[in-house]
């Protein structure tokens, strides 16, 4: 790989179950790292078990960044995403030492490796207030109208029921003078700012990876997950309202804490979930250019020691 002066910034992505923060815990040992979470409910406190966090003698071995950062009655965006994880970027750097982004919300990834700033388009609570009230007033079709005569392209992109989407890109608009659609042009036709190695961790065998997945469920049901959730329900959190309320894990539960559905009924729909939810994790990772590693076929860790051998030898 040609040399570069940008910073060097790893990370480690793929379906649920996949053996991402095992990979992620020892790159970080072998390569002076600190992990990222990326993952877009892991910053939560107290929804552990249901989001797979890494657990405290994971993080007692590898310092972890943008876990348990915010109470879950509280909204969080991908460009809040971005800032709190170019910030932790540059305190690892500062440190000397290697960031390695570790989970499986793409999104989240692409606005820091890709995105060169949401920095630009300022957040304005007082303008979200006026807009949700709108909204609350005259409907959501109302309020879509209202972006498809600001931004047509992005109203196109963003269905009106998505009413958080919808504030969104008519704040960046009246905030900015840019369409939000034309913003992320101007974002693609620019430079990443990070020279970044991204590992996609998947399974050749389908069949083993979704076996993976309910052994994970019953894994966290057997570590308290029905509790959890019945903390995080009586506390209000997974109303409807939150951001934390989409949360995989959790809203599949609900009907059984109402005793609407049975606790069996429940948890195959939670099984189910998740095996979609890993299908379009897999969707979102495999159009990217990654370096894609079979974990039924390689050891994952010394695979990616290869990749990065192959890099950067001979280069600093």
């Amino acid at each position: 790989m040609e040399k570069t002066n940008k910073p060097r910034v790893l990370a480690i992505v793929g379906p649920t179950a996949v053996g991402k923060t095992a990979l992620a815990i020892e790159l970080a040992k072998r390569l002076n790292g600190e992990i990222i979470s990326c993952d877009s409910m892991q910053i939560y406190r107290g929804m552990d078990i249901g989001t797979a966090k890494a657990t405290i003698e994971e993080r007692a071995q590898i310092k972890h960044h943008l876990i348990d950062i915010l109470d879950p009655h509280s909204s969080f965006s991908c460009a809040d995403y971005q800032v709190l994880a170019r910030e932790a970027i540059n305190d690892i750097l500062s440190r000397k030492k290697t960031p390695i982004f570790c989970g499986g919300t793409g999104l989240y990834l692409d606005s820091v490796l890709e995105i060169p700033s949401f920095t630009d388009t300022v957040r304005d609570d007082a303008l979200r207030a006026e807009l949700e009230a709108f909204a609350k007033e005259n409907g959501a079709h109302a309020l879509h109208n209202m972006l498809r005569e600001l931004d047509p392209e992005s109203a196109e992109q963003i269905h009106e029921n998505n009413i958080k989407r919808v504030i969104r890109a008519i704040e960046i608009f009246k905030t900015t003078g840019k369409r939000k659609s034309e913003l992320d042009a101007l974002s693609r036709e620019q430079e990443s700012p990070y020279d970044s190695v991204v590992f996609f961790l998947c399974a050749r065998n389908k069949e083993l990876l979704y076996s993976r997945i309910e052994a994970r469920v019953d894994l966290m049901l057997s570590l308290g997950l029905l509790d959890e959730c019945r903390a995080l329900y009586n506390a209000g959190v997974l109303d409807g309202k939150t951001t934390a309320s989409g949360a995989i894990g959790y809203k599949e539960l609900i009907p059984y804490l109402k005793g609407e559905a049975s606790f069996e009924d429940c948890v195959a729909q939670l099984k189910l979930s998740t095996r979609h939810y890993a299908k379009r994790q897999l969707t979102w990772f495999k159009k990217k250019n990654y370096h894609t590693i079979y974990t039924d076929e390689i050891s994952p860790l010394d695979e990616a020691l290869r990749i990065l051998r192959d890099l950067y030898e001979g280069t600093n």
